[in-house]
């Protein structure tokens, strides 16, 4: 299997012009087989629900709000841009033809506005370093826990788990890639931004470019491939459902999160009948909003 794709120039050099499509079904082929095998893993695995403590710390609401609307926008949006980016990247690929490089670089505009507003939104509204806590002792104990099942389960989380963060990290540097590759590729081409002009790098730094771009859009294959698959999952889809609606309930929050790390009172709260007691009775969300 060849790892990238290359060519001779007008001058009779040997460069880079691209990864090679056997990675491309390498990746589909790879992600299948994740989903499967952990579809297997699972159903061998001791089941090990996460029951909610009977002490409900005072002020707890009902419904906890997780994702305020802005955020879920962003996903949502996001989500609409990265699938049309994969879908124009490799579908013609696989032999159906259409013109795809217009709609391509649109969805690449479309996905760098979102994470634009989405770094504005976190640094402004949102308590943004909760999800750069490294967090190596909680990342071993859950290393330790998926090996053996004998192992003792991680302790609870705040607002975002080990895994989550793990894989925000990584698709963060992955979509990174692509955008700053894809922004510089969309030179060679002629848009409203600018006319084009092939001849700004090398025909050397083109191709390691169509390499890295490449590479990053080979890898958020079997990234969202994996989000989906877990998003779908019927344990799982209490949290997909938070990204609809914006809440879960009390007894999610107490089963998987622990109070501490994630606090969703603010010691001012009120009951429905307007006393003081902290008891939530309005099903409305009510904690602060840290997305």
């Amino acid at each position: 299997m060849e790892l990238w794709r290359r060519a001779s120039n007008p001058w009779g050099q040997d460069v880079l012009v691209g990864v090679s499509w056997d990675l491309m079904w390498a990746a589909v082929v790879a992600a299948g087989l994740f989903l499967v095998g952990h579809a297997v893993w699972v159903r061998t695995r001791p089941s090990e629900a996460h029951k909610p403590s009977n002490d409900v710390p005072a002020g707890i609401p009902e419904k906890i709000e997780r994702h305020s609307f802005a955020a879920r926008a962003f996903h949502w949006v996001m989500s609409i841009a990265m699938l049309l980016l994969l879908i124009t990247a490799f579908v013609p690929v696989m032999g159906w033809q259409f013109n795809w490089v217009d709609l391509h670089w649109q969805a690449g505009v479309l996905l760098i506005a979102t994470v634009v507003y989405h770094v504005i939104h976190s640094i402004g509204w949102m308590d943004f370093w909760s999800m750069f806590q490294v967090g190596v002792s909680e990342g071993i104990a859950t290393i330790k826990h998926i090996l053996s099942p004998k192992a003792p389960a991680p302790p609870k989380a705040g607002k975002y788990p080990f895994d989550h963060r793990l894989y925000h990290h990584v698709i963060v540097v992955v979509s990174l890639s692509a955008i700053v590759t894809g922004v510089l590729m969309m030179v060679r081409i002629d848009t409203p931004f600018w006319t084009r002009n092939p001849y700004l790098f090398s025909d050397a730094t083109w191709g390691v470019m169509y390499v890295v771009h490449g590479l990053s859009g080979v890898s958020l294959i079997l990234l969202v491939a994996s989000h989906i698959y877990f998003a779908l999952r019927p344990e799982k889809r209490w949290i997909t459902w938070s990204m609809v609606r914006g809440w879960i309930d009390r007894d999610h929050y107490l089963g998987h999160f622990d109070p501490a790390k994630w606090v969703v009172t603010d010691g001012a709260m009120k009951s429905a009948d307007g006393g003081g007691s902290g008891a939530i009775a309005d099903p409305a969300p009510s904690s602060p909003r840290e997305d």
